[in-house]
């Protein structure tokens, strides 16, 4: 019997404040959405990390004619062979190198023509005006200083690059991206709360002939609260259910089909469904607990039950 009446007052509640209610579901969607998704975009980020991070490569690259005429690093001239066989030779003795790749100016002038063959440039360039370069992979790519600190301004190098700093300019927006998210979910949550909050006091505030009756008849605190807390955990919990909605739909429309992205931007390695799968638990026990908890609060705080 008490059960019953615990859900007929849930129905009862959410039916009185329809309008309340619904604004409380959809701005819990909305906020456990974005949570989901900045969590999804972190999972992104680490994963992009952990597969372009893998394939960094530090180039050194060596002097040619050109650059004895126009660049101060090459004032000594192009690189010669005994200077190639000295850097190969330094390089193979470093610890922090796992593996070195030659590219002669012939292969960087095909690579060259490959990438950019459409470019009004290509078509004025010749073999000898290419770079030669070693390609170096790494042990761990954050050791690119030691590479750079050893060969800058050494006799025949042109310079050293790592791929790295182009990929942390990427993944810094990335980051950016997902804290501007972080910092919309905070404040849908902030709207969420409040709105719960103030659902759940006048809701009690409608009831307060049922609950004053209650008191008097020697109906435990706990009781009193529970249609009301419910109420916000019922209304929370549609709100989570719509936000794993939003997330599935929006992991299927934007990489899978739809927009395909995944097949579109092959370079990137998406997050599988096992990420997203692993959200949606968590997404519901915070669509359930954040209400419960703020209408718990607000009933301790503004009704004394």
């Amino acid at each position: 019997m008490r059960a019953q009446f615990v859900l007929s007052e849930i129905g009862v509640g959410l039916r009185r404040n329809l309008t309340m209610t619904f604004a409380v579901i959809v701005s819990v969607a909305l906020s456990l959405a974005l949570f989901g998704g900045s969590l999804l975009m972190s999972d992104q980020v680490t994963k992009m990390k952990g597969y372009w991070y893998d394939k960094v490569n530090v180039s050194i690259f060596l002097c040619n004619k050109s650059d004895a005429e126009n660049d101060p690093n090459c004032a000594k001239g192009a690189v010669t062979e005994d200077q190639k066989k000295a850097i190969l030779a330094d390089l193979n003795k470093m610890s922090v190198v796992e593996k070195v790749t030659y590219e002669s100016q012939d292969e960087a002038y095909k690579h060259y023509k490959e990438q950019f063959g459409d470019s009004p440039l290509a078509s004025s360039l010749t073999p000898d005006q290419m770079q030669e370069s070693y390609r170096i992979k790494l042990k761990n790519p954050e050791q690119y200083k030691v590479i750079a600190s050893a060969f800058n301004g050494r006799d025949g190098v042109q310079s050293v690059q790592d791929q790295k700093g182009i990929l942390d300019n990427l993944f810094g927006l990335l980051n950016l991206m997902n804290r501007a998210a972080l910092g919309v979910m905070v404040l849908m949550l902030i709207v969420a709360l409040l709105l719960i909050v103030n659902t759940v006091r006048v809701s009690a505030f409608s009831r307060r002939r049922e609950t004053g009756i209650m008191r008097l008849v020697g109906a435990s605190g706990f009781y009193i609260q529970a249609p009301f807390i419910m109420e916000a955990a019922v209304a929370g919990l549609i709100g989570g259910g719509l936000a794993c909605v939003f997330l599935v739909v929006g992991r299927y429309f934007t990489v899978d089909h739809g927009m395909a992205l995944a097949s579109k931007l092959t370079l990137i390695n998406f997050v599988g469904w096992d990420a997203v799968l692993t959200k949606l638990p968590l997404i519901l026990a915070a669509s359930v607990l954040m209400p419960a908890l703020a209408a718990f609060f607000a009933l301790r705080k503004y009704l004394k039950v």
